[in-house]
């Protein structure tokens, strides 16, 4: 087969990386006051171009930063706008892991204020990649809804806010803001991160959701429309995917079950090119629910673990991506690992080693299934 050249790639990736050492001792001096936030990005680049390095070197065509300038794949992100806030909570979130690991974390977003975009977030960051690799430098930024959908309404402020649809209105202008200078610095391929999809099939995350007053089964109809919403105004080239998944803090999860809850609003609603879809184990079910894809429209499947340190084998990969050609055309499937290596600057229980294999590891079968990757 012929190379699929628009993103989604045939072998792709969610997006973070394993930070190294330096750069998690500079945050830390940065943190401190031991160091000027000029020494800190100085750091930073020498660690993107290293990473660059590595994703280039296995035959990755989509390239990230590693998300090496974050603590959090979504709170630095959303606080660079003027009325998001990051607090703590007595709103727990729990994450389980393999041989009973358990954590939780109690960080929050809240609006406070008057959601507006008063300045560049990524475009610094974007510039510094796009100079730094030969490739399709890619993009990734969380989408605004699980913000809201942890909480509801009592995360947005109601004086700032008396009318919910005006909160949309304005993080949806904020968002359109920052896409467009993006496109027009030169950016060609944008991933949305969110974990409202996925966790609204678990029962547990449902009845939370209930407890905050919100709807888990309209819940995915409307967050796919403010997707869409987002990237309305986007340029004809440029390529935007969705990824959802489970959640993903130190090798650990925070829902689970399969997609049926939500396929059809997903995969109907969002007006994107892609989905990025969590199936690395059988928390995320079986394929059955991408039969409600659209025509066209491509599926990255997550079997690559991202989470474990075994690497998975090529026949068995193989094996997953014919079961779930019952259901989407082979030439709009593609490959990836299931989530990032490192969503928060923690990272997961894995090497940078076991990192570099399994990003291998997804390029070397999808060149054997299509041809390239």
């Amino acid at each position: 087969m012929t190379a699929n050249r628009k993103p989604p790639f045939r072998a792709d990736q969610v997006g973070s990386l394993l930070r190294p050492p330096a750069v998690h001792s500079a945050r830390a001096k940065a943190d401190n006051g031991e160091m000027s936030r000029a020494d800190l990005r100085a750091v930073e680049d020498r660690a993107i171009a290293e990473a660059v390095d590595l994703q280039e070197s296995v035959g990755l065509q989509g390239i990230t930063d590693g998300e090496f300038r974050r603590a959090f794949w979504h709170v630095d992100f959303l606080t660079g706008f003027d009325g998001i806030v990051a607090t703590q909570s007595n709103y727990a979130v729990s994450f389980k892991g393999e041989g009973g690991a358990q954590a939780e974390t109690r960080s929050m977003l809240v609006v406070n204020g008057k959601v507006k975009r008063t300045r560049p977030i990524m475009g610094a960051d974007f510039a510094f990649l796009r100079q730094t690799t030969k490739r399709t430098p890619k993009v990734c930024i969380p989408a605004p809804t699980y913000l809201h959908m942890r909480g509801g309404r009592k995360v947005v402020s109601a004086e700032a806010y008396p009318d919910m649809e005006q909160f949309w209105a304005d993080i949806v202008a904020a968002y359109r803001a920052e896409i467009a200078d993006l496109a027009e610095a030169g950016l060609t391929y944008l991933q949305l991160d969110d974990v409202s999809f996925a966790t609204l099939c678990d029962e547990k995350v449902r009845a939370q959701v209930k407890r905050d007053g919100e709807n888990p089964d309209k819940l995915a109809t409307r967050y796919a429309a403010i997707i869409s919403d987002l990237i309305a105004e986007r340029p004809p080239g440029l390529g935007v995917t969705l990824h959802t998944c489970r959640g993903n803090f130190q090798s650990m999860w925070m829902a689970e079950g399969g997609y049926d809850a939500v396929a059809e609003a997903l995969f109907a609603g969002a007006d994107v090119d892609g989905f990025f879809l969590e199936y690395d184990s059988a928390r995320a079910g079986g394929f059955e629910p991408l039969r409600f894809l659209p025509k066209g429209k491509k599926v990255v499947l997550g079997l690559v673990s991202t989470k474990r340190p075994e690497i998975e084998s090529k026949d068995e990969l193989k094996r997953r991506i014919d079961a779930a050609a019952k259901f989407v055309p082979l030439e709009n499937l593609c490959l990836s690992p299931q989530c990032g290596f490192a969503s928060t600057h923690h990272g997961n229980r894995v090497t940078v080693e076991v990192e570099r294999r399994k990003l291998a590891l997804v390029v070397e079968t999808a060149a054997e299934i299509w041809g390239s990757a």
